[in-house]
């Protein structure tokens, strides 16, 4: 099974942290298209499908799932880290 949503970065790390595999739909209509970087770096990386609403179904029809990699998990103790160095607590 997988999932399909929009590209919010939100939507995306949901599903990806939760190992399902992705296809992300951009809608190309949003200023600057930045739906489109996020799509292109989370494709590069191997982590989703993209497409737009167009080539949805030619997507769906030729992908393989089994060449998506896993998502690696967050590391919230490194950000908490250099919150902690920035602000002085150590």
């Amino acid at each position: 099974m997988f999932s399909i949503s929009p590209v919010g970065a939100g939507s995306c790390l949901e599903t990806l942290e939760a190992g399902k595999p992705l296809i992300v739909v951009i809608n190309e209509k949003l200023m600057n298209n930045h739906q489109l970087e996020l799509a292109k770096q989370l494709h590069r990386d191997g982590h989703v499908y993209y497409c737009n609403c167009s080539t949805l179904l030619e997507t769906l029809q030729s992908m393989d799932l089994s060449t998506l990699k896993p998502f690696p998990p967050g590391k919230p103790e490194k950000f908490a880290l250099f919150l902690d160095e920035v602000v002085g607590l150590q």
